[in-house]
């Protein structure tokens, strides 16, 4: 399929500790960028697509920085509005065994979290879409900023793009008045193609089996996958829109250590991934990120689901390799991994 793929978002300034320190043990801190919707456009620049990524910044050096990065990333960044007084920040400590990795957001009042709808132009932005992805984050920062993504997703689907949403449910974010489910209710009734992990069904959506399920799950790093086609069908009776609805399968047996696979559920058939075993984590942030953007590739250039969905897996697994926020891979490595090829020897 040809058309550009847009993905909306905040683009954030990601400084972490060293390695695996703990915050300010040692007085660095490695500052690189990082962001939800910008991973995904990223990812899809690498591999091969026409991707473009809308968002706020301010007028200052360190937006200039980030805009330069997005660029040589081979992102189209025409539809960035430069305004709001700040970039948003957010502060990573990586994890290690049974030490969880901890994530600080100073993103309050930031550009994208003040900006409104009537700053971007949307008949302009979609004009030779193919594809629209947004994420559950956006609509959490502000009111403001809910009413962005909602706007979006009307004015996208208004237009015949087919519109992705990742659930993406963040508790530090959802503090201005509103519950996620009140939210993200009213934006998933314009989304073609959901995207979630085990709770975000639950937290962004509302919808669950029953109470407590993915936290015993998660940690006992068992997971019923039976279960997860029963809450995918549950999520398209309540949202009949959705023509289909992936979930994400981590066993989480430590911070180093993830078992990793996934479902997708079209309305009539589900299909399920081949499962990797993840050990020695590098960064697994943005992993999430990584399977939304190989779903979407998969989808957007004709693969079928079952082919779309393992080649989304193999590349958030490959992201778990990678430090950053960014997936840094090309298709040729994902089908490598995809047929097989996991030994990790030298290639020469």
């Amino acid at each position: 399929m040809n058309g550009r793929i847009v993905t909306l978002g905040e683009i954030m300034l990601r400084l972490k500790s060293p390695g695996f320190e703990r915050f300010f043990q040692s007085p660095t801190l490695e500052a690189t960028f990082g962001g939800g919707e910008s991973n995904v456009a990223i990812s899809l620049a690498n591999f091969g697509q026409d991707a473009a990524f809308v968002t706020a910044l301010p007028a200052n050096p360190l937006a200039d920085a980030c805009l330069r990065f997005l660029r040589g990333c081979g992102v189209d960044t025409s539809y960035v509005q430069r305004s709001g007084g700040r970039l948003g920040i957010y502060f990573l400590e990586n994890g290690a065994n049974q030490r969880p990795s901890t994530v600080v957001y100073d993103r309050a009042h930031s550009a994208m979290a003040t900006a409104s709808p009537a700053d971007f132009h949307w008949d302009q932005i979609f004009d030779g879409a193919a594809w629209f992805h947004v994420t559950g984050i956006t609509p959490a920062l502000s009111a403001s900023a809910a009413e962005l993504a909602l706007t979006a997703v009307q004015a996208a689907h208004a237009q015949g793009v087919t519109v992705s949403c990742d659930y993406n449910f963040r508790k530090k974010l959802w503090q201005y008045g509103k519950s996620a489910p009140e939210v993200m209710g009213e934006l998933v009734k314009f989304v073609d193609v959901g995207i979630a992990n085990e709770e975000d069904c639950q937290r962004s959506l509302g919808v669950s089996l029953s109470a407590g399920d993915w936290e015993e799950a998660v940690a006992s790093g068992e997971l019923d996958t039976a279960r997860y086609r029963a809450l995918a069908e549950k999520v398209l009776a309540a949202f009949p829109n959705l023509k289909m609805q992936a979930i994400t399968l981590r066993q989480s047996y430590s911070a180093s250590h993830n078992g990793w696979s996934a479902c997708l559920y079209d309305g009539r058939d589900f299909f399920l991934s081949r499962r990797y075993d993840i050990t020695n984590i590098v960064d697994r942030v943005g992993g999430g990120d990584a399977f939304a953007a190989g779903l979407i590739y998969g989808l957007h250039t004709g693969m079928g689901h079952q082919d779309a969905l393992d080649f989304a897996v193999a590349a958030s697994c490959l992201k778990h390799s990678i430090p950053g926020d960014v997936n840094q891979v090309t298709v040729a490595e994902v089908t490598r991994l995809m047929q097989g090829d996991a030994s990790g020897r030298v290639q020469r």
